[in-house]
């Protein structure tokens, strides 16, 4: 068996052994997982594809492109938490043999390899893939549009061909999550234009075959929708991004500094070994490949440090440029036998950092285990509340932690030793089974905590012709859970819905959240044709007690929940 396809055997069995297992073990969390899985289920349930749906009303925040892979998935294992994730896994899969073979093509096999399982071994790429979110697949787009535009500027043959899949690639990119794809791609190769000043020769054919190409792509839905349903929906879609990019969506407004804290911590240890290469020239690697990869890591960073909307997973498209300068700044330099050597700092900040991680994944589960030591420092009602669920500790949960700490101080033996690929592998495989260990004995404990009594109630109400609704907390789980039916929107809903927007001057006026509001009055207070449930915080119970026709059912961890009959 040749090395080559070693090598790619072990990553293929790496990855199906840390992103497949165990999938479905938790319920999916709110918002994103459960948003985007509902859309999905939406898209079987209405057989429309193509219009982006939640609660059956349109949904302009993301393209259709993810959910398509979404249904794929739940059309061969149902609708359910693993299908809602099994596209992600794919992804993973995919990437750490994509990685492998780019690396090989550029440098050699041991690169290749390098790469990949430094990409493995960090942290959060190693979450995402086992997760329900449509960033992984966006990056992976966005990544290999890139990689493909570098061929087409820097070799001398098959310009047509990468230009081709450039376009291509860009346009899924778009079609998964939005424009922003194109705007990276855009301000990355801008900025390469003045690093080069300018001397680029840019092939005019090469150009339009990759606006051909990536236009075709997209035209399968932007097209297809402005054709058939009026340009209406695609304008509300592109507004909705562009307030994005200039306000504070949905409450996610954080410091300046948040991606820099989020990629340092949440990408540990490609955070720490890429250090070198930001201050290193590796010319052994062709085609400007870590000039492009430095300039895609920083307009991602510098981006969305900008955009006033700031969540964890926008700044993760960062994390394919850092695992390759990370892999550089690791890889022996062509030509010279020698060991691959990194500053003491770097080695000592590889042990800090480590820890400052290995330690949480000890102390949550203890401190979850013995709630009494923190309940006293909570200022969160909720939060206090919520140790009232049963979350089921068994007492040794906390040993899972030791795992990463033991692999930390093996791969730390290996890398003050100059061991490369003993160091890299102790690291990935350490990383890759305290994980799914988390994934099997502590998340769903977790996820119990935060939501699983809300969940099981939503699906203890699947298939009952009755309303479920969510008061003072937004939530997409009663949706998914109780598998709502269109048919479930009684003709006074609609009559709502009708009245809501009649009233609105133009469509841009419509509001979700607003008429989210109107429904749930109603429910409460108006005249209903069933019975009605509903779930709420324990904080708001003293607005609650105002409502006279509400029964409070029970209360379970942080949540109250309260029924109304259809005859009162």
């Amino acid at each position: 068996m040749s090395r080559n396809l070693t090598n790619i055997l072990w990553l293929l069995g790496l990855g199906i052994l840390f992103f497949i297992p165990f999938l479905g073990n938790v319920h999916l969390f709110d918002w994103d997982e459960i948003n985007f899985a509902e859309s999905a289920r939406e898209m079987l349930e209405t057989g429309d594809f193509f219009r982006v749906q939640i609660n059956y009303e349109p949904f302009w925040e993301k393209p259709p492109f993810f959910f398509w892979l979404q249904v794929i998935s739940m059309k061969l294992f149902g609708i359910n938490e693993f299908a809602a994730r099994f596209p992600n896994a794919l992804i993973g899969i995919t990437s750490l043999i994509t990685l492998y073979y780019i690396g090989r093509k550029l440098v050699s096999e041991k690169f290749g390899m390098i790469w990949s399982l430094v990409y493995l071994a960090s942290i959060l790429p190693h979450l995402y893939f086992k997760s329900g979110i449509i960033d992984p697949v966006f990056n992976f787009f966005i990544f290999l549009s890139i990689y493909f535009l570098i061929l087409t500027l820097q070799k001398a043959t098959n310009k047509s061909l990468n230009s081709l899949l450039a376009g291509i690639f860009i346009g899924l990119a778009i079609i998964t999550k939005g424009p922003v794809g194109l705007l990276v791609l855009i301000l990355c190769f801008i900025i390469y234009l003045i690093f080069k000043k300018g001397r680029v020769k840019i092939p005019i054919l090469s150009v339009i075959i990759f606006f051909i190409s990536s236009l075709a792509v997209t035209f399968l839905w932007f097209g297809y929708e402005t054709i058939n349903n009026s340009p209406w929906f695609v304008l509300e879609f592109v507004q909705y991004q562009i307030e994005l990019l200039t306000e504070p969506v949905a409450g996610h407004e954080q410091p300046i500094y948040y991606h820099f804290v989020v990629v340092l911590l949440g990408c540990f240890p490609m955070s720490i070994l890429a250090l070198p290469a930001f201050r290193k020239k590796a010319s052994e690697v062709p085609f400007d490949f870590t000039l492009w990869m430095k300039i895609l890591f920083w307009v991602v960073m510098i981006l969305f440090t900008i955009v006033k909307t700031k969540i964890v997973h926008y700044s993760s498209l960062s994390y394919l440029p850092l695992s390759f300068l990370a892999a550089t700044a690791l890889y022996p330099r062509l030509g010279e036998n020698q060991h691959f050597k990194l500053h003491k700092a770097i080695k000592i900040s590889f042990l800090v950092i480590g820890f400052i991680f290995g330690i949480p994944l000890v102390a949550v589960p203890y401190l979850f285990n013995h709630s009494e030591l923190i309940i006293p420092y909570i200022k969160d009602d909720f939060a206090v509340a919520s140790f009232n669920t049963e979350m089921n500790w068994q007492g040794w949960e906390f040993l899972l932690g030791f795992i990463f700490i033991i692999g930390l101080l093996v791969s730390s033996r290996y890398l003050f030793k100059q061991k490369l690929m003993p160091f890299l592998f102790t690291m990935a495989i350490s990383t890759g089974i305290t994980l799914l260990c988390y994934s099997i004995f502590v998340v769903p404990k977790i996820e119990k905590f935060s939501q699983g009594p809300a969940i099981e109630f939503h699906e203890s109400m699947e298939g009952k012709d009755v309303y479920v609704t969510t008061i003072g907390f937004k939530s997409y789980a009663h949706f998914f859970y109780t598998k709502l039916k269109p048919s479930n929107s009684s003709d006074w809903i609609e009559q709502i819905k009708n009245n809501y927007k009649q009233g609105l001057s133009t469509k841009k006026e419509f509001n979700p959240s607003v008429l989210t509001t109107i429904t749930n009055n109603w429910l409460m207070e108006g005249e209903i044709d069933k019975d009605a449930y509903f779930v709420t915080k324990v904080t708001l119970r003293d607005e609650m007690k105002g409502r006279e026709k509400l029964t409070l059912l029970k209360t379970e961890g942080g949540f109250d929940f309260y029924f109304r009959s259809k005859n009162n």
